[in-house]
């Protein structure tokens, strides 16, 4: 029997919070968004109809908290919850409680959510279902921990061999092993991490394939007992575990393989008597043959890939379901049609290493055009917290074939005008126009096998940054004319006596670039460092430039926040920092200082003051969003201060010990 959902309130926050907002209105269905302290003024919040707080800022003070999330559906009436992802999405104890307070949870039974919340009990069901499944063993306890019992499971298994956290996702608590002699101290590392993240240290070791790829297939399933398949998505372009690009269909799987994978996945949720959206993952290897790896019970970060080939709109489907109601007829034959490739953008600096960043966009403006969706938590002004994951957006494109998709995103990401924060835009796109990607010929090793580095060469030249240091420039000079509370009107350089060259110096990256520039009678002569170009300038007001240099004309976006000037162009972009005419002599460190890579709390510190350390030495491990970070020592020497303690929160720059080359 349906009942039709009224009221829905929606347990995330960010971009999905706000992608469940607009089908639920398109189905004339009122929303209630939460918020914590930092989402008080995300924009989801504001296209909900209504909103409750959520006091404090940590997760688990917040979106955590299932009696809050109750007590605001009784609030404001909601008959329904949808929960994401993340959070309480898997939550089989949240699920059962939507269930006794008579509101519905969109999602699976919560028999299903605890049936597949171990992945070791996952496995055994899976194998009992005739699902392929890998060799392993589980680590879930101090005593499991013994070097004798670790090294005899090690030999059953067989190198490579992969430590995973038995609770939860996202890469956390993972690790390959190709030695003996690294065993212990993985499976160690791993169980703290995983406790941190999920509450529950259980790991467990399985066989690691090696080039693997990361296939997943989404599952449908009603209450009256019809369960499908939509067809698979290829997610094998990872960093620290983590998806960060994604695609519908896969180019490794032909129509045989996919139904071979189809049926195994239509099995896995028959086992499990699924309702609603669920998808299960397998891993890959070169020669065809795939192995379970988990089910995850809920919506996925990727999932607009499918709906851009099959036309189905997932959200809605959840809705319908759970209300009652039989699948839609359009997905019970799905085929399908063209490609999708979606990317994450990241608030995170991938040259240190992957490391989250926090901060406040100066900007965030994405194109619009024909095959382009962009599924966004932030807007321009928006500030990027500490206490949550660091995704900005989503950009997905649809295309005929494989290769129009990737060109779609790849284009729509360097139109983008994104600001104040480091991302890592330019890897995205310099994966997307890598030749072994766009071949296919791709893997969960690809970023192993090609640096980061290389691939962000599309990023800031220093031919692009010394134009776009000139633009700045003069940018700066407009605004600062206009700003004038002598004459404003009137342009630069109208004076009896010809004006003295002005110069201001930028930073960007390792570059400085002086810039030297004159008006005389409305022209301007101006130079950067021996680069004496022509340059003219048509308009320059309001944050655009429009200029001829060096005989090219064209528009530039300027961006001022503080000291920063972020400048776009069809050159690319260059973020670039105004040096001080006369330095604050207080902002130096003191020479060997290590200093915090972001905002964190510390976990452990591995050395004691006055200690001798070598190059690569850990002396601090931060915890940030979940995740441990090594901050090491950069040179031999002595750990002279050690600035912080274990519980300690940090800010991004703090020192955290000095490490002295121990010269007298």
């Amino acid at each position: 029997m349906s009942s039709p959902i009224t009221t829905l309130l929606i347990a995330n926050r960010g971009e999905i919070a706000s992608r469940i907002v607009r089908t639920a209105r398109a189905m004339d269905i009122a929303t209630v968004a939460l918020y914590s302290d930092a989402d008080r003024d995300a924009p989801y919040v504001g296209q909900a109809d209504q909103s409750v707080h959520l006091p404090g800022t940590a997760p688990a003070d917040t979106y955590l908290r299932a009696d809050l999330v109750l007590a605001a559906a009784a609030t404001t009436g909601a008959d329904a919850i949808h929960p994401g992802y993340g959070f309480l999405s898997e939550n089989a104890e949240f699920a059962r409680a939507c269930g006794e307070a008579g509101v519905i949870f969109v999602g699976p039974s919560p028999e299903a959510i605890t049936a597949m919340g171990s992945k070791i009990a996952a496995k055994e069901m899976m194998h009992a279902a005739g699902v392929p499944v890998l060799p392993g063993a589980t680590v879930d306890s101090a005593s499991d921990e013994d070097p004798e019992r670790l090294r005899s499971a090690a030999a059953d298994i067989g190198f490579p061999i992969l430590v995973k956290a038995a609770f939860g996702g996202g890469g956390r608590g993972m690790r390959i092993v190709r030695t003996e002699d690294e065993l212990v101290e993985a499976v160690a590392s791993a169980r703290r991490e995983a406790a941190s993240a999920f509450g529950d240290g259980t790991v467990f070791l399985e066989k690691f394939v090696e080039q693997p790829r990361h296939i997943e297939v989404q599952i449908f399933g009603d209450r009256h007992g019809t369960l499908v398949h939509l067809g698979e998505r290829e997610c094998s372009i990872q960093r620290r575990y983590q998806k960060i690009i994604e695609e519908a269909p896969s180019v490794a799987v032909d129509e045989t393989l996919r139904d071979e994978l189809g049926r195994a996945a239509v099995a896995a949720g028959k086992a499990l008597a699924y309702e609603g959206a669920g998808t299960v993952e397998f891993v890959m290897a070169q020669d065809g043959s795939f192995y379970f790896l988990e089910v995850n019970t809920r919506l996925q970060v990727e999932h607009p890939v499918t709906e851009l080939v099959t036309g189905i709109d997932l959200v809605r489907a959840q809705l319908l379901v759970a209300a009652g109601q039989p699948l839609p007829p359009e997905m019970l034959d799905s085929t399908p049609r063209g490609h999708a490739v979606e990317v994450r953008l990241y608030a995170e600096d991938v040259a240190a290493g992957f490391i989250p960043v926090s901060g406040t966009l100066a900007s965030l403006e994405f194109p619009q055009f024909d095959g382009i969706r962009v599924d966004a938590g932030f807007t321009s002004g928006s500030r990027i917290s500490t206490f949550y994951d660091p995704m900005l957006a989503k950009v997905i494109g649809y295309g005929a074939t494989r290769d129009e998709a990737c060109a779609r995103v790849a284009r729509a990401l360097t139109e983008t005008r994104i600001h104040g924060v480091t991302t890592n835009r330019d890897l995205l796109v310099g994966i997307l126009r890598e030749h072994e990607f766009r071949t296919g010929s791709i893997d969960t090793g690809y970023l192993e096998r090609h640096d980061p580095a290389d691939l962000m060469a599309t990023g800031t030249h220093s031919e692009t940054a010394r134009v776009h240091a000139l633009v700045a420039a003069v940018a700066a000079q407009a605004d600062r004319r206009t700003a004038s509370p002598v004459l404003p009107g009137l342009p630069s350089g109208w004076r009896t006596l010809a004006s003295q060259d002005q110069r201001v110096s930028f930073h960007c990256g390792e570059d400085t670039f002086d810039v030297d520039y004159r008006f005389t009678r409305g022209e301007l002569s101006a130079s950067v460092g021996d680069w004496q170009p022509q340059m003219r300038v048509l308009s320059a007001s309001d944050g655009l430039v429009d200029a001829e240099i060096a005989g090219v004309r064209r528009r530039y976006h300027v961006t001022r926040c503080g000291a920063m000037h972020y400048v776009d162009s069809s050159l690319g972009s260059a973020a670039l920092a105004e040096v001080p005419r006369f330095p604050d002599p207080t902002s130096l460190q003191e020479a060997g200082s290590l200093l915090a890579p972001m905002p964190g709390s510390v976990v452990r510190i591995e050395v004691n003051e006055g200690a001798d350390v070598t190059a690569g030495t850990t002396v601090v491990v931060l915890e940030a969003m979940k995740m441990e970070h090594a901050v090491r020592a950069p040179s031999d020497g002595i750990v002279t201060t050690l600035s912080v303690t274990v519980g300690d929160q940090v800010d991004s720059g703090q020192v955290l010990a000095v490490v002295s080359d121990g010269s007298s």
